[in-house]
């Protein structure tokens, strides 16, 4: 199934989007041949099925084997965002992310051996900001997995649904390519950094219960080249794009209602990853955290007390009830830098039904130490649509 719900508006972990789905029903296990196109979600969440297990840090993160799919948990997605420049200086920001949510554990039996049947669904967000022309577009694919219409396999790596797809063609690069309708997008991405492991060692931590977590790890600077194509118009375009890959099966504490995600990419080769999980009432969780990356990869991880976001304005919805924060300031206490961050436009909210999120480009500037800095980045922001029930 393909939607776009009409996001050609002029103007990822992600969790929200993985628990409104969890529920969907077990279509991919039955006898009939139903296409994709055909999959359909209940309005209801389920319970989690028995047999799944949980990111409790027991386990190492090895490479290639954990670039691909784990269907021992419940909950996966690959996350990938960047911004690009054409020559003539159009700026564009994208987002190309596929999710698996499992239904049946590895340990359940199928119930017939038809080449439809499968443990999971597949679904992907695809959306191009068009910062110019102030025009936003984005699109959903639902997919079962078989006969070889989504899945995700580390060696060699891949990942797709349909024709939406990231592969890697030689050591380190990888070819990104989605089309739907007007828009078009094919990437060769180059890996400078390597893999950076979030948390203790990819055990990412998101709420008081040791299993409320998720194993995390990024590729924060992959260099782009390729094309943007909008409405039969061709764009040479280059630029910087961001990887994120994690799974789980229970992440969230109860009483937290959503985040806030930041990506950001220095023009000296740094890198930063930050999110914040906000509280029922107002407060921020104390797993919240980040990663701060140097230009030659080595991390330095960020706990709560090491780092302050502070909204500056506000942005109103007009397609949904939210308002999205749309200005920061970022101070990082240790190294010490202090950042401004804005969006490169502000209608970038993706609005399917019952899913609504803001995921979109962002540039900041600002100083470490005192060296000025700036760079661009990419920011999530889930929640403030309306609080989704978590199963």
């Amino acid at each position: 199934m393909t939607y776009n719900a009409g996001m050609n508006f002029s103007a990822r972990p992600f969790l929200y989007v993985v628990l409104r789905f969890s529920s969907l029903l077990l279509v991919s296990c039955t006898s009939a041949t139903t296409p994709s196109a055909q999959i359909q979600a209940p309005a209801v969440i389920g319970t989690v099925p028995p047999g799944f297990v949980i990111a409790d840090g027991s386990r190492p993160l090895t490479f290639p084997a954990d670039l691909g799919a784990h269907s021992d948990f419940r909950t996966e997605w690959w996350y990938y965002t960047g911004n690009l420049q054409a020559p003539e200086g159009q700026h564009f920001g994208f987002e190309l992310t596929i999710f698996r949510v499992g239904l049946l554990p590895p340990t359940a039996e199928l119930p017939n051996d038809s080449k439809w049947a499968g443990r999971d669904i597949y679904f992907a967000h695809f959306a191009l900001s068009d910062i110019a022309n102030e025009r936003f577009y984005a699109f959903q694919r639902f997919s079962r997995p078989g006969p070889g219409l989504a899945g995700a396999q580390g060696n060699p790596y891949e990942v797709w649904l349909e024709d939406w797809e990231v592969s890697e063609s030689t050591s380190g690069v990888y070819q990104l390519q989605a089309e739907q309708g007007e828009v078009s997008l094919n990437l060769t991405l180059t890996d400078e950094t390597g893999f950076v492991l979030h948390g203790e060692s990819g055990y990412s931590r998101k709420g008081k219960n040791p299993g409320n977590a998720s194993y995390y790890y990024s590729q924060p600077r992959l260099r782009a080249d390729g094309f943007v194509q909008l409405n039969d118009v061709r764009y040479r375009v280059s630029g910087l794009a961001w990887n994120d890959h994690e799974f789980s099966t229970s992440v969230l504490d109860e009483n937290q209602v959503g985040w806030d995600w930041f990506s950001m990419q220095f023009e000296d080769g740094r890198a930063l990853m930050l999110f914040q999980l906000r509280e029922r009432g107002g407060g921020i969780s104390n797993s919240s955290s980040g990663t701060f990356i140097a230009a030659d990869g080595t991390t330095e991880p960020l706990h709560k007390s090491a780092f302050d976001i502070n909204v500056l304005d506000e942005w109103r919805s007009p397609h949904t009830p939210a308002s999205y924060p749309s200005s920061w300031k970022i101070q990082i206490h240790e190294p010490d830098c202090v950042l401004d961050v804005r969006p490169w436009m502000a209608d970038q909210e993706l609005n399917f039904p019952r899913i609504n999120y803001w995921e979109g480009a962002v540039l900041f500037e600002g100083k470490c130490g005192d060296t000025p800095v700036q760079g661009n980045g990419y920011i999530e922001l889930t929640g403030y649509a309306g609080n989704l029930p978590l199963p």
